[in-house]
């Protein structure tokens, strides 16, 4: 008889709720055992598990603050110990908050930098690190922007941060292969949030060439093909419905009218 195959295990951090929740119910409909991270939303947490779970029959949840170090190099670990084995890793939490050039600061700045930089080439090691010791292959996703395509002064520190990862993304595809790929998605506006209001967010999500930007579902499936595409490693999938190819004065957030493109 054929050995059974191993069940493929992916690490999506902040993946309580929104997108990163979104994430981890698409890789669990794939087959993966979804490990989910989260930094304090217990309660999502567990109940994404619980989705997950019912969907894949595994999942588990794993807490840690990504701003101190310690933490993050002690997650992957985590992990392993209660799968037996990690294949990916999704980097999804993010921290986002407003700086523009005038409010600049290095504390705002250092807080991105670790969270949104730092904390994914730490897991992207220990994971080159784990698939070394089994002789086997994964991948590691890393969600960016679109805005870095299309950049304004808003949320300057963020957008530092995910320029960052980006340039990242391309050494450590070099550096971990053939072990470890290393994929980009960039989502365009995805969500709403406290920033919109529905029907601001109704109206610019279909401020793109497509008519429409990206959904959480979309940002998804990037992913999980990213994570399935054996060839895919140094690069970014831009997946925002073209809102990249327009110009924008502002953040999204930002944005009290609907500009009119050059």
């Amino acid at each position: 008889m054929p050995t059974p195959t191993r069940p493929r295990t992916v690490l999506v951090t902040g993946a309580a709720k929104r997108l990163g929740r979104a994430i981890a119910l698409t890789l669990a409909e794939g087959g993966w055992q979804v490990a989910v991270h989260y930094r304090s939303a217990e309660q999502d947490a567990i109940e994404t598990v619980a989705a997950c779970a019912r969907i894949s029959g595994v999942s588990g949840h794993f807490d840690a603050d990504f701003s101190d170090e310690a933490a993050v190099r002690a997650l992957l670990p985590r992990v392993v110990a209660h799968f037996g084995a990690v294949d990916a890793v999704v980097n999804s939490a993010s921290l986002f908050e407003h700086d523009d050039p005038a409010t600049f600061g290095y504390a705002r700045l250092q807080q991105h930098l670790a969270s949104n930089t730092a904390a994914p080439i730490v897991l992207a090691q220990a994971l080159h690190a784990h698939l070394n010791e089994r002789a086997a292959q994964g991948a590691v996703v890393n969600l960016l922007d679109q805005k870095l395509w299309n950049q304004n002064p808003d949320f300057l520190s963020y957008t530092l941060s995910k320029a960052a990862l980006e340039a990242a993304g391309t050494m450590l595809a070099m550096a971990l292969a053939p072990r470890v790929r290393v994929v980009g998605v960039a989502p365009g506006l995805t969500l709403t949030s406290h920033y919109l209001s529905e029907a601001q967010f109704q109206r610019l999500h279909a401020l793109s060439p497509l008519g429409r930007s990206s959904t959480a579902q979309d940002v998804a499936q990037a992913v999980r093909f990213a994570l399935e595409n054996r060839a895919l490693t140094g690069t970014t999938l831009l997946v925002d419905g073209g809102q990249h190819l327009m110009r924008f004065e502002r953040d999204f957030s930002l944005m009290q009218d609907t500009p009119t493109p050059p």
